[in-house]
């Protein structure tokens, strides 16, 4: 049995990547030392890269060239196409246990034919939505920043409102926030009942 890593091929350099030295971005293996931004080459870290359809950024280039291309059509962006990319998330899936990975968005146990591995995260296909609109998304109709997920038309609307896209990670982490808290609230079994907070509410209190 192969040991982890021995079969995986980084996509920068096509040489064997092993799983200590391994990085996977768009479920995508890479060595640490070839995790580097497509446009100038710089070294990435998880905490600090942008992707589009499979293409590494630093956070500066990321910007810079959404705003030259004003969307999504330019040819900076030109996605992966569909088969290589479903075949570098099988590929990468495949070497984690299913019963051990957790879902990133609701935290319970995703098996492999369930899974799709995003931006070094795991996820069932019905947990892997928008952080905006709730949408589901595909491996080819994403657009991440700092592992938060968006689809495509909510990152442009925002990044369009805005100017830039400092404000996406903050919005999408009080969702998140607001959403465990909500989750924390349903398990601790508290079944006393909450004061009205909409108009209709408090009309029928009265």
């Amino acid at each position: 049995m192969a040991q982890f890593g021995t079969t995986q091929k980084c996509k920068a350099c096509d040489k064997t990547v092993h799983f200590v030295e391994m990085m996977s971005a768009d479920g995508v293996p890479y060595h640490k030392s070839c995790f580097k931004c497509s446009h100038c080459n710089g070294r990435l870290a998880m905490s600090n890269y942008s992707a589009m359809d499979g293409q590494l950024y630093c956070k500066a280039h990321f910007e810079q060239l959404f705003k030259e291309s004003a969307g999504f059509t330019s040819k900076k962006f030109q996605p992966q196409k569909q088969g290589e990319t479903n075949k570098n998330v099988s590929k990468v899936s495949s070497f984690f246990s299913g019963t051990q990975d957790k879902c990133a968005v609701c935290a319970k146990t995703v098996y492999p034919l369930e899974k799709v591995t995003m931006e070094g995260e795991f996820y069932h296909k019905s947990c892997f939505k928008c952080a905006h609109g709730g949408c589901l998304l595909t491996t080819s109709s994403y657009a991440a920043l700092d592992g938060i997920l968006y689809c495509k038309p909510h990152f442009a609307q925002l990044f369009k409102e805005k100017g830039s896209y400092n404000h996406l990670t903050t919005t999408a982490n009080s969702r998140r926030n607001s959403a465990e808290a909500i989750d924390l609230d349903t398990t601790t079994g508290d079944d006393s009942p909450q004061p009205p907070t909409t108009p209709v509410e408090l009309a029928q209190e009265t």
